[in-house]
């Protein structure tokens, strides 16, 4: 039997009947904190994208092989969104078989690898690789974070709490160019420039440890009581009934559902295919926008 309730919490219609239940941005410290703490993701795309302008300069001072070889010096700049590109592609089966929480953490512990890599490459291919390794990471955090805070996110500001991620890719691009000037007249330079990338990935492994595991990915797999342990920190006892039942009937059509829907079948639908368009063109606009500067 499908468990349904006349409007899903945080639409119009469930708020309408019950304000009182209406949360605010900053009405509860714990989704905040896990929100500013998925977050950090973010604040490492945003660095690892940035800070590559500035630490080139010392770069191709260190290697001689680099300032004569425009491709070496693309590829170092190029390797990470290679990275990126296929930890985004792995980072939807990572986040649905292992959970959130684990990719968020897999991710932190591959970023920080890359920039100890980095800080101690001995030649520009070493450097190549730790650039790699980073972007892994990134493209795994880029999925991961967004998904995060909005299956832990009440519907009301959800948009508002994922769109932190954005403020703190911004944040991060803003701080490895605060970052970069600190150290321009430091011994090392480029390696203190990247390797400090590292501090805010272990940051977030080890605030993670104490994030739970996002309550809807836990109902996906059977562990409703851990699921209902989450959701009641994040919600009032007035409005938990709700959000549980709300999280069942989903799991429960879920389970109606004749067979596996593929990616083909997907893109079949004219909706799909226009709103995957739509957000790809805004990708990509944003990626040569970055690029340019």
């Amino acid at each position: 039997m499908t468990l349904t309730i006349p409007s899903a919490p945080g639409s119009s219609g469930y708020l309408d009947m019950y304000p009182e239940r209406r949360m605010s941005y900053f009405g509860n410290s714990y989704i905040l904190g896990l929100t500013v703490t998925a977050g950090i993701g973010g604040l490492l795309f945003g660095y690892d994208t940035g800070v590559i302008s500035g630490a080139l300069l010392y770069i191709k001072d260190d290697f001689d092989v680099v300032k004569q070889s425009s491709f070496l010096q693309e590829t170092i700049v190029s390797m990470a969104l290679v990275g990126a590109m296929l930890g985004a592609a792995a980072g939807g089966w990572i986040n649905d078989y292992y959970g959130r929480k684990k990719a968020t953490m897999f991710a932190d512990v591959v970023f920080a690898a890359g920039a100890i890599v980095m800080a101690a490459a001995p030649d520009p291919y070493v450097l190549i690789a730790g650039r790699f390794l980073v972007g892994l990471g990134v493209g795994v955090a880029s999925v991961t974070a967004p998904v995060y805070i909005a299956e832990a996110s009440p519907s009301e500001v959800r948009g508002g709490l994922v769109s932190t991620n954005v403020l703190m890719i911004t944040g991060g691009q803003f701080l490895s160019y605060l970052i970069n000037s600190a150290f321009t007249q430091v011994p090392g330079t480029w390696r203190w420039m990247l390797g400090v990338s590292g501090v805010p990935a272990v940051v977030q492994f080890v605030l993670m440890m104490f994030m739970p595991e996002s309550p809807r990915w836990l109902f996906m797999k059977n562990r409703k009581e851990e699921a209902i342990q989450v959701l009641t920190r994040m919600y009032d006892i007035s409005r938990l009934d709700d959000e549980i039942d709300h999280l069942s009937a989903a799991e429960e059509e879920e389970k109606q559902r004749k067979h596996t829907v593929s990616y083909l079948e997907v893109f079949r639908s004219k909706e799909m295919r226009l709103a995957f368009f739509a957000g790809a063109g805004l990708q990509v606009t944003y990626w040569r926008v970055l690029l340019l500067f």
